[in-house]
């Protein structure tokens, strides 16, 4: 029968397969494919399945993409085929269809097969690497909000070129207009502006403050993601003997800031130690390494002894004081000691009193009440936040806490998303209140919007870490979405799966934009 010839040169194309020979097992195939009735079609797509695997030896991925296609749709459950198509696309680089064919095999064996999972983690890794990568290649360079610039520029005690606005008579004639455009909020200026001055012919025959423009330019480089740039122009600051010292320190920390976002930690602390190097009693240099202690190393102990020294240099840096205060607090909760975290807490009122306005006290707020929230006292939290919403009415990050208040506390995902969405109006680039939305419709399943949501992220995103973060969530929910489609729901141990679902990544970017 013709059936029977089929599996005649079937089993003739298996030898051949075996022994090596892969061009004539394909020629053994190809008749057999010829040959086998048409609704024979589980024999047919074993038939190609076997053509694929051949190919597959020959590198003709291609063919092996076609012949598993073609299997699959003879027989939509044969998870062979599956796995070899998924193997092909992964080497043509369709990373994308690569992971949707592992996301089905992986429901069709109940996430059981740890092999699978490991395959499809994989793949979903090069996925997010080639997006971010493809990302970064065309990349529209965006400036971030005023409010967060503002905040950005209290992160100093004395920054030479923002202080100056403080003293606007001793400004050089050559420095007004980009230090206007940075009085007038006009930040999408700044660069264009510090531009000219640099490139104009008499630049090098300027006094030593030129190299503020420079300090200037490397700063809104920063802010707008262009950190080739800003390396660059703080590299002609930093090995400039004309520039003052104070300039230098700035841009050195900055610079060393800069590392930190994009881990490469080894010149970062070496920027810290050049800085110090030329004044060790600089407050800046303690505060922005203590910082990066406990955001990049988690080192709460040696992050102390760094907002100790900023404090002890500067008792009036109001944002080295306040990183102080939490890291004792956090030492003192971690020991557990009633009395260490009852005079710590005390501290904390203290320094409302000392710093009672906006930036600064908008700060203590901020950071106090996340430590009232992670050690759930609720409703502490709560008064801390309202209060400090009296004082400061325009910073969108502290209805964001209020929100994720709301979500942990009572569960209130409608008051969440009221605080998430005013924080919105009030800076419609608050990166935080697009996460923080983003996650509640993840966690609702609400798939589409969460993706939107994401994606305002990516606009935003400053390093290519970020971005890695930022894909892992919008193709983890990707991947809820083709599951929600084959199944028609999500189920419980895949809401919870960390191979796919990684919601840490999330708080790591939450953590880094706070600070």
């Amino acid at each position: 029968t013709p059936l029977q010839s089929a599996y005649k040169y079937k089993n003739m194309g298996n030898v051949y397969f075996k022994t090596g020979k892969y061009n004539e097992a394909i020629a053994q195939y190809n008749k057999a494919i010829d040959i086998c009735p048409k609704e024979k079609v589980n024999d047919l797509a074993i038939l190609y399945q076997n053509r694929s695997a051949a190919n597959e030896k020959l590198k003709k991925y291609s063919s092996v993409k076609a012949d598993c296609t073609k299997a699959l749709e003879l027989n939509p459950t044969y998870m062979k085929a599956l796995l070899r198509r998924a193997r092909a696309l992964e080497q043509i680089g369709d990373l994308e269809a690569a992971l949707k064919d592992m996301a089905t095999v992986c429901i069709h064996e109940s996430f059981s097969n740890r092999t699978s999972l490991v395959t499809a983690d994989k793949i979903f890794n090069k996925f997010v690497e080639q997006l971010a990568q493809e990302y970064l290649a065309n990349k529209e360079y965006v400036m971030l909000s005023k409010n967060f610039i503002e905040s950005y520029t209290k992160m100093f005690s004395k920054d030479p070129v923002f202080s100056r606005l403080q003293q606007p008579e001793n400004i050089p004639e050559f420095f007004k207009k980009p230090l206007q455009a940075l009085k007038e909020r006009k930040y999408d200026d700044v660069i264009p502006l510090c531009t000219e001055v640099i490139k104009s012919s008499e630049f090098d025959t300027l006094p030593s403050s030129k190299f503020e423009v420079l300090l200037l330019r490397a700063t809104f480089y920063v802010l707008l993601g262009k950190q080739d740039a800003a390396i660059k122009d703080f590299e002609r600051v930093v090995t400039s003997k004309d520039a003052s010292e104070d300039v230098r320190i700035n841009a050195l920390i900055k610079r060393a800031n800069l590392y930190a976002q994009l881990e490469i930690l080894e010149l970062a602390h070496k920027d810290f130690d050049s800085a110090i190097s030329i004044n060790p009693k600089c407050s800046d240099i303690y505060h922005h390494r203590g910082v990066l202690q406990i955001n990049m190393h988690g080192l709460l102990d040696q992050a102390k002894r760094d907002f100790d020294k900023a404090v002890e240099c500067n008792p009036n840096f109001g944002a080295a004081y306040v990183q102080k205060l939490d890291a004792d607090f956090r030492i003192a909760l971690m020991s557990e000691n009633v009395r260490s975290i009852k005079a710590a807490a005390k501290e904390y009122k203290k320094a409302f009193k000392k710093f009672p306005n906006p930036p600064e006290s908008t700060l203590y707020y901020a950071m106090y009440a996340q430590v009232m929230l992670e050690s759930q006292q609720f409703e502490k939290a709560d008064t801390i936040l309202a209060a400090a919403l009296e004082k400061d009415s325009a910073n969108a990050n502290l209805y964001v806490l209020r929100g994720s208040l709301q979500l942990q506390w009572k569960q209130n995902v409608d008051k969440a998303i009221e605080y998430m969405k005013k924080a919105l109006e009030i800076d419609d680039k608050c990166e935080l209140a697009y996460l923080g939305l983003g996650q509640i419709e993840m966690e609702r399943h609400v798939s589409k919007e969460a993706i939107t949501l994401f994606e305002n992220v990516l606009i935003l995103c400053r390093t290519y870490m970020q971005l890695i973060d930022m894909y892992i969530m919008i193709n983890a929910v990707k991947i809820q979405l083709h599951v929600q489609k084959q199944l028609g729901c999500i189920p419980r141990f895949l809401q919870s799966f960390t191979g796919f679902i990684d919601v840490e990544v999330a708080d790591r970017h939450r953590l880094c934009r706070i600070n």
